[in-house]
């Protein structure tokens, strides 16, 4: 154990040590940070390499700044394979009480444990920690897959946690790393690049495409083949393809079952079903359903999928043809659901509504373009918008130069300036 121990020493802020911290994202350590100070089981989940392990280690240093000692902060990230050894929930323990032998911590321990859904029975070890009222402890996890609270730890805990969604960089963050103004020039940039933090140390586009195309496979084969013993692996990754490819498009598994038979390849509707949900759990994609807007109900059938990065159109797959309008739309939905917003797609009057954006007693209908470039432009982007008849805020959002006046109540916004 002592041999396995000292491999960590160099992940932890022991003996004036400090791991690499990257770009601070403020707005998500900030939320988390307002968090602590309780017993509650902290929560971050996310798309592999989206940067949960670097905000880790953001709040255990803002916590070092804020008075904690170094010695109390535990962090194990599974992805190492410093801790190979780790195979489940015994071990971690035995690997913690070690930790507590040698460094004599006084007082609380914040233990940080990254990608712990790889560790057979996390559950029980978060359970025990989180609710053993004599420990002094506070915890903070990360994991890779939206499922990891849907079973024995959401019906353990009971709302003892709080879940945080970790998202690529925003493009206030783009432009932040990239130490650019927030202009339409630098968000065109955005547009056709992509936002995984790592993406920004990588020398030229090559080296970036191997390394998105290496994420894809990572969480294709460890995430979702391996655990969910997939058969036809070749369907999974052309079904990825597919959203990727028709991302902001409307469609249904219908539509894609009969895509794939039209090419000669056999499936069936609940194998596509059943592969897209795969792909969601592990935030590749997400979902947005349609939504009644006169009837305030969701819509069976047709929905979009929205990319939870560009890098894997802009890198991967930028030989098929993709606007830049649904482009921007894709980045629109991420800006909402990072501002905490529940996102659909609006119907109404045989009328699409790009989004309808929920969140507390707030609701805002959402047209994106590319530019409003002409009459018949303006009138297919407002016209949905107009045929609301309730008094919640209307917003049509492009990437024009002009910032145009109010329209019957629906605001025209500049996507490069959006704020919510």
């Amino acid at each position: 154990m002592e041999e396995n121990f000292n491999a960590l020493r160099k992940y932890n802020f022991w003996n004036g040590n400090v791991p690499e911290l990257g770009f601070v994202r403020k707005n998500y350590t900030d939320k988390i940070m307002d968090y602590t100070g309780n017993k509650l089981v902290k929560v971050l989940v996310g798309q592999r390499r989206a940067g949960k392990s670097y905000l880790l280690r953001q709040i255990a240093k803002q916590l070092i700044d804020d008075g904690v000692n170094p010695k109390n902060i535990f962090y194990a990230n599974k992805e190492y394979l410093a801790l190979d050894f780790v195979s489940d929930y015994k071990e971690l323990e035995n690997l913690l009480n070690f930790y507590k032998k040698e460094l004599q911590p006084q007082g609380k321990i914040y233990l940080f444990i990254d990608e712990i859904q790889n560790i057979d029975g996390w559950e029980r070890f978060v359970n025990s920690h989180s609710q053993d009222f004599s420990e002094k402890c506070e915890i903070f996890i990360s994991g890779s897959n939206s499922k990891m609270l849907s079973g024995e730890l959401a019906t353990l805990l009971s709302g003892r946690y709080v879940n945080f969604e970790i998202f690529p960089f925003s493009f206030a963050e783009f432009a932040g790393i990239s130490n650019k103004d927030l202009s339409k020039q630098t968000f065109i940039e955005y547009l056709e690049s992509g936002g995984l933090p790592e993406l920004f140390a990588l020398p030229n586009e090559e080296t970036r495409r191997n390394y998105v195309s290496a994420i894809k496979d990572t969480v294709l084969l460890r995430d979702i083949i391996q655990r969910q013993n997939i058969k036809d692996t070749k369907l999974l990754e052309d079904i990825f393809v597919y959203l990727v490819n028709n991302a902001s498009n409307l469609v249904s598994v219908a539509n894609i079952v009969n895509y794939f038979k039209s090419n000669n390849r056999k499936t069936t509707y609940d194998t596509v079903s059943n592969y897209i949900g795969f792909i969601e759990d592990t935030f590749l994609i997400h979902k947005a359903e349609r939504y009644d807007i006169r009837g305030k109900d969701t819509i069976s059938g047709n929905c979009k999928y929205y990319i939870n990065d560009l890098s894997f159109k802009n890198l991967l797959y930028s030989g098929f043809g993709y606007g830049i309008g649904y482009k921007l739309e894709n980045l629109v939905y991420l800006e909402l659901r990072r501002a905490g917003f529940e996102v659909y797609v609006g119907a109404i009057k045989e009328k699409e509504v790009d989004f309808v954006a929920l969140k507390g007693d707030r609701k805002i209908y959402i047209q994106t373009t590319y530019l409003l470039a002409d009459e018949h432009t303006v009138q297919r982007e407002y016209s949905p918008l107009e045929a609301i008849d309730d008094n919640y805020e209307k917003w049509v959002i492009s990437l024009d130069d002009i910032h145009f006046p109010s329209r019957n109540g629906i605001q025209h916004k500049q996507v490069w300036n959006l704020s919510f």
